[in-house]
């Protein structure tokens, strides 16, 4: 407390008037007068009782601090002289705050550049996004495979449609690794999976469970006689025919003698795709399907189905690479009966109608055999109908005319 005892006696001392009593000017305004016994008195209670205007005495660290930041501020004003020009006074010295330091600073630069970099990155990804969804074979055409299905493939067909399908965008031509590029079959179904069935109910006195053997075996036939390996080289669909009532007069017999001696008014294509296997394979193991299938009651005791889907055929010449898609669409109707109220096989199916218009093939030869041609062919058989969409699935190109195909 010495140091506060010192400073406010000469505080009083020098708040003592600096006037002679008779109020004249004193000689010595500096030195002021003696300290009365009531000041003395004051000056020693407000010491003991450590009152409000008693400061405490600064701690050892805090003199430290404070002799540092004089010592800082002296030499850089002498620092200042000692380049013999006049410099704007120096900002007091202050240590690095957790905020300035050169530590934080040099994380904030790497927190700034690490953003710059990530939105750089962003945009880019973005932008190739983009690219792809304009483009997607330039994706594609590097994947394994050859990305042959560029986009979700389409819900299934549930009523006709309105519409012929849109060209794909970048028709390039097909190849064996994208064998359906440029064509609209390539968000179809695959195969088998393409041939969905309703719902079944009871209909023409057929309960539901005879209903829904009715569609399977429908399915089943569609299956056989468009899509089964052995069928589409050129083989006997037995699978096939196996699904046909043999008590039907005449129909499974007539298909029969098609498969064996085809040509004139024998001809299995109405009801079977096949291509001559010393000519042309299939590429892969895939043929886009597209259609639905409906029933209906039948005469009584009978229920009809109605089955109408198109088939889509990638091939190639036997020991070439060039493709060509050859384009089959059926419409057939077949009937399951009743046992007890009609001539027939139990599960039997018998054939009601069937119709198909065929894409890419030469009309000219009925050898029971589709016969696609190819880009690199020269003229062949002049076309002796309209142009046709093959893919146009809302209407049937009349029977016995040989059209001219718009695209394949």
């Amino acid at each position: 407390m010495n140091w506060w005892w010192q400073s406010r006696v000469g505080e009083w001392n020098r708040t003592v008037s600096t006037r002679t009593p008779a109020g004249e000017p004193s000689e010595h305004p500096d030195e002021g007068g003696p300290v009365s016994d009531e000041q003395w008195a004051e000056l020693v209670r407000q010491a003991e009782s450590g009152g409000a205007d008693a400061p405490k005495e600064p701690s050892a660290r805090a003199r430290m601090v404070t002799a540092r930041l004089r010592a800082l501020d002296e030499e850089a004003a002498a620092s200042g002289r000692r380049l013999g020009r006049k410099r704007k006074p120096a900002e007091p010295w202050q240590p690095d705050g957790w905020r300035t330091g050169p530590a934080w600073q040099e994380r904030n630069g790497r927190t700034r550049k690490r953003r710059r970099l990530a939105g750089v990155l962003g945009f880019v990804l973005v932008l190739g996004a983009l690219v792809v969804v304009m483009r997607p074979s330039l994706l594609t055409d590097h994947l394994p495979g050859g990305g042959s299905v560029d986009t979700l493939p389409l819900p299934a067909e549930t009523a006709p449609p309105t519409a012929a399908p849109a060209d794909e965008p970048g028709a390039d031509r097909p190849t064996t690794a994208q064998p359906f590029r440029g064509s609209p079959a390539v968000r179809w179904a695959d195969g088998a999976a393409g041939i969905e069935i309703p719902e079944a109910r009871a209909a023409g006195g057929m309960s539901e469970d005879e209903v829904e053997q009715a569609l399977r075996a429908t399915r089943q036939f569609l299956v056989a006689a468009n899509l089964d390996p052995a069928t589409l080289r050129g083989e006997t669909p037995r699978e096939a025919l196996d699904l046909l009532d043999p008590l039907q007069k005449g129909e499974r017999k007539r298909l029969e003698q098609s498969l064996a001696e085809p040509g004139g008014e024998r001809d299995p294509l109405v009801m079977f795709s096949r291509f001559d296997p010393d000519e042309v394979r299939l590429v892969g193991d895939v043929v886009k399907t597209r259609g639905r299938m409906t029933f209906e009651a039948g005469p009584a005791g009978s229920v009809e189905v109605k089955a109408d889907y198109t088939f889509v055929y990638p091939l190639v010449r036997v020991g070439g690479d060039e493709v060509a898609r050859t384009i089959v669409r059926r419409e057939l109707t077949v009937a399951l009966h009743d046992p007890e109220k009609f001539m027939a096989t139990p599960g039997k199916l018998s054939v009601v109608s069937s119709q198909q218009n065929v894409g890419n093939t030469d009309c000219a030869l009925d050898d029971g055999f589709l016969h696609p041609s190819f880009p690199s062919d020269g003229p062949g058989t002049s076309p002796t109908g309209p142009d046709v969409d093959p893919y146009d699935r809302r209407e049937w190109q009349p029977d016995g005319e040989c059209g001219t195909v718009t695209r394949t």
